[in-house]
Order: C-alpha cells, then structure tokens, then sequence
C-alpha cells in the first residue's frame, strides 16, 4: 500500500503580541494609509542610504562649537599685531604666517637623542611658510620663505636687550629672534606687501605629537636620502613616518647640494602628505578625532589673540571638502646671486619682478599652480622634461609608433615627434618593447623604462643622450611619471596630489 504523505507537525502557538505603544501605533495606521492610497514605499535599501547619509551629514555638522567648546582657551596666546601701522591693504581670501620653531623643551631625553635634537635651540624662526586659504574655501596656496632671506628689518625694540634698532638688514629668520612674532610679522608683510590675517607659531613637540596622533604619515623618495647632522637615513621607496621620524625629514638641510632649497621642498612634500592623511582618513569628518587632532596640535602652539573657536571651525569645514589637489606650494623665486651682510654672512635675495608677480597672486586670491588632469603618476628619478627621446616603431602597426611617441610626450618626455620604422618589422615584429640607452644615462633610461611597463632595458653605449624606444607587440599604454622635484607653472607651484606618494 503506499505510504500516506508526512505532515509537517503543527507550529507552536504563538505567543501574543504585547499591545504597541501609542506612538508606534500611529506609525502603523500612517504606513497603513500610505500604502492604501497607493503610495510606493521606499526599498530597504534606500532607507538605508538615506539614514546612512543623514549620519553622515551630522556628524560632520558635529563639528561645530559643541565639539571644540575650550579648544582655543588651550591656546598660548601671542599679540603678533600689536601696534602695527601702515599694514597692506587687506586681499580676498585669508593669509596665516606659519613658522616653525626649535622649540625642544618638553622633548624627553630619549626622544632628544634619538631623532639628533640635543642642541642648543637658536630661538629663530626654523621654517617660515605664507598659508593662503581661498575666499571660497577650496584652495590651500603655501609659499616657502627662505630663512637665510636677505631682509630689512623694520625699526623695532630688541626683545632681550631692549635696546632701540633702526631699519637694519639682516636674514629674516633674525626678526623672530630679534622682536618675536610681532616684529616677524611686520617683517613679512614689510617684503611681501600682503595682509597677514593670522600668526601660528609651532615647535618640535607640537609637530611630532600631531603625526603620532594622526597614526603616521606616508613618505616616499625615488633615491635614498641620508643626512649625518638629523640622522635620517631612507631607502628608495616608501615609508610610513612616527612623529620623530617626519622631523628628521622635514628638518634635513644636507641631503645633497641644494641645502635649505632641497628642504623646503621636502617641507612641502610633507604637508601634502599631511592633507593626504587628514582629509583621506575621515578625521575631518569624525568630531571627535577631530578633537583629539586639534587638541594635540593646539596644545602645543601659539597663536594671535583673533585665531579662536570659529576660525578654527572656519579652517575645519574648508578642509572636509579638501584632497591633495587643493593645496598647492612653492617658494619664492630667488636671484641666481645672493648678497653678503657684514657680520652676518650670505644671504638669499629675491627675484624682483618674479617675486612681486607671486604675491599679487596671493592678494588677488588666484591659483599659483598649473592645474593637471586627474590620476595618479608613479614618481621617477629623472624629471620626464629633462630626457629626449626618439620612438620607433618595431611592428607591422602603422599607428603604434606616433601612439607611443604622442602618449611619452604627454606626459613630459621630449620626444622627437618624427617617429620611424625598423626594417622589416612587418614581417618579423619586435614581440617586446626595449629601451635602448647609453650607460652613462642610466638614471633616465629607468625613468622612461617605468612609463613603458614591461618593457626591456638594453644598453647601447655610445649611443649618446638621445634614448630609443622600439615599440613592440606587447606595448599596451603609457603610465604616467614625474619626478620629485618637478616644478611647473608661472611660480614654479606644485599640486599636492603631484608630491604625494602614488
């Protein structure tokens, strides 16, 4: 007989529901009535991404006064403007001067060895940087001033022996020793002719303890960099860097000849890669490691008496919407000659006219940087601007030569323009690309063999300055390259997602 069909046992009883409350019975009928009038209720999905957003939005609202209520009374003050007449006419945008001092009291014994600080501090201005922030908020221009700048100082009482100066000449990280902030200040606006809206004053300890707490923050270099008085000693490639670690870097002037240049540039790859980390890693949009961040770097500043909660609230929202293409940085161009000072030594003088067209860029709130296409490029050796390069093509494709010559030139390398053909390719094709070189441009030869990935690196010596590319079956694209140093544009400025690691 066949089997009678299982059934399924009987479900348990459920229990009963306890009775809603009011307002959740009114929800209910609501959503009842929605939908029996024919309205589409939203999928999950979208609430999701609704309530997601709104989350969002809120907490970057969050930082607001609630967040940082008390952050500014951590401040040390300094009244950098006091009685300061015939200042610039005030420009669009907001000017901070930004120095960096020696300051290494509170630096442990341990921390003073290590990282090559146990020196006696000079009491000067280290680094001397113009902070620009657009008028609407979405552009950051840094220019570096050069300490060893030959400057008038403005007449002044000297701080310590109270002693009644003239104008005199001198380097212009002298007038922070001479007057402190106020007689800096006067001075950089006295060379500039533009308005300082506000002074920030940090020291060693303030600058390791804020990259400690930002969780380190990425360098990478194209050549080894090593330099016996900091004691910083990098491989090729790239590294992530503690507090004393970045101060090593940023604090190195003999890397190779270009001294305190070369540091300066190094200065800035730094703060680029600082506005990498801060605004890639949602700091700017969690209040309370928004907090935790400012309260660090603010414990250990000092600031005119007008920086307070609402321009630090002002600088925090410009920056949420900040990435490395924001900023932009450059130095003030020099003279090929400096001047010698009487007792004081050679200085760095300003170029004129250059000089003079950079700063009515800052007063006119205008981008002092050529602005790039978006995408990454991997960093050379070799500026891609300073190799020549002839392309020819080894296949039977008679488009891939100017391919390959037009995607080099693109980005940066000179090429001929005159592509050729190899004999008999047609039938016997290159199946891999070369670059052939003559040893002694070894260097260059690398940094065009990194923009043509795959390809084969192959000697040719005496070939000359002049490198070749034979283009082959396997060519797929160009990658795009530069080099550390590279500066473009009018002022010579830079983008910070062109000195950021790739």
């Amino acid at each position: 007989m066949p089997t009678p069909p299982r059934r399924s046992p009987a479900p348990p009883p459920r229990r009963p529901r306890p009775p809603a409350p009011r307002a959740e019975r009114a929800v209910r009928a609501e959503r009842v009535a929605r939908k029996s009038a024919g309205r589409r209720r939203r999928p999950r999905w979208a609430m999701r991404v609704a309530t997601g957003f709104s989350v969002t939005v809120l907490a970057a609202a969050g930082i607001g006064h609630a967040v940082v209520t008390g952050l500014d009374t951590g401040i040390k003050r300094v009244d950098a403007f006091r009685d300061m007449k015939n200042r610039p006419e005030p420009g669009n945008g907001m000017n901070v001067l930004l120095v960096g001092t020696d300051g290494r009291d509170k630096l442990s014994p341990e921390d003073k060895q290590k990282y090559r600080l146990g020196g006696a501090p000079c009491h000067c201005t280290d680094t001397i940087m113009i902070v620009h922030i657009s008028e609407d908020r979405d552009r950051a221009s840094v220019v570096s001033l050069p300490r060893d700048s030959y400057a008038d100082l403005p007449a002044h009482t000297d701080r310590n022996t109270r002693q009644k100066h003239h104008e005199h000449p001198n380097k212009i990280n002298a007038a922070y020793a001479e007057g402190g902030p106020n007689l800096t200040v006067r001075t950089v606006e006295h060379m500039t002719k533009v308005k300082i809206d506000h002074y920030l004053e940090v020291d060693f300890t303030s600058f390791m303890k804020t990259v400690d707490v930002l969780g380190g923050v990425e360098i990478c270099t194209a050549r080894p960099l090593q330099d016996s008085h900091t004691g910083l000693n990098l491989a090729e490639g790239t590294h992530l860097m503690n507090g004393g670690e970045a101060l090593q870097y940023v604090r190195s002037r003999y890397v190779d000849g270009a001294s305190d240049l070369g540091r300066m540039q190094r200065q800035q790859r730094f703060l680029a890669a600082l506005i990498a980390k801060a605004t890639g890693s949602g700091v700017l949009l969690n209040p309370v490691k928004f907090r935790d961040v400012t309260l660090t770097l603010l414990g250990a500043v000092r600031a005119d008496n007008g920086f307070g909660t609402d321009e630090i609230l002002d600088l925090g929202r410009a920056m949420r919407g900040f990435s490395p293409s924001s900023s932009e940085f450059t130095t003030v161009p020099l003279n090929d000659k400096g001047t010698t000072i009487p007792g004081i030594g050679s200085t760095l003088v300003w170029h004129p006219e250059k000089s003079e067209k950079l700063f009515e860029a800052l007063r006119e709130d205008r981008p002092l940087a050529a602005r790039h296409g978006k995408g990454r490029s991997t960093m050379v050796g070799v500026a891609p601007q300073q190799i020549r390069v002839q392309v020819d093509n080894g296949t039977g494709d008679p488009g891939l030569g100017k391919r390959v010559d037009a995607g080099l030139r693109k980005t940066g390398f000179r090429t001929s323009q005159l592509p050729g053909n190899i004999p008999g390719a047609a039938a016997r094709p290159v199946e891999r690309t070369v670059v052939a070189y003559d040893p002694r441009w070894d260097r260059s030869a690398k940094a065009l063999a990194t923009a043509l990935p795959g390809s084969e690196m192959r000697e040719v010596k005496g070939q000359g300055a002049t490198l070749k590319v034979i283009a082959g079956k396997d060519f797929k694209e160009v990658r795009r390259v530069r080099a550390e140093d590279v500066r473009q544009g009018e002022f010579g400025a830079v983008t910070g997602d062109q000195v950021v690691c790739p």
